[in-house]
């Protein structure tokens, strides 16, 4: 893994112990974690557009975010200009959301998936380059 990646991770409540187990799991010096910081509820926008400010400003490189479904904390994110967040609950469709879409922040599905299965996601999400060529005609076109 890329260990000079800066990574933006976040998650809500749900998400708070993958979040916790995906920072051990990755012992980068870049890694900063924009909470929540317990299993109190808490809402995952205060969470999600932090992390999405942080790689839409180029401050960090890549982002993760957890939640339960990661459908809210992917809807918040993608709310912002230059972020493509993608749900992803396979290490192949992280893949592929990096390769075809270029995705800069991996949406984790806590209540769907293991931890392992999430460390892997992770792990592939990160290690996955962008291919370009005729996926960046696409992605351009994404912006409205």
């Amino acid at each position: 893994m890329n260990t000079d990646l800066k990574i933006a991770i976040g998650s809500d409540h749900a998400g708070f112990e993958y979040k916790q187990a995906l920072a051990a799991f990755l012992k980068v010096a870049g890694l900063k974690d924009f909470g929540t910081y317990s299993a109190v509820s808490v809402d995952y926008p205060d969470f999600a557009h932090p992390v999405a400010n942080a790689i839409e400003s180029g401050e960090f490189d890549l982002g993760i975010l957890v939640c339960g479904s990661a459908n809210g904390v992917a809807i918040t994110a993608n709310k912002h200009q230059g972020i493509r967040a993608a749900i992803c609950w396979t290490a192949e469709i992280a893949s592929l959301a990096r390769q075809h879409n270029n995705a800069n922040i991996v949406c984790i599905p806590a209540r769907f998936i293991s931890i392992e299965e999430a460390e892997q996601i992770v792990e592939t999400f990160l290690k996955t380059t962008f291919e370009g060529g005729r996926h960046a005609d696409r992605v351009n076109k994404m912006t409205c």
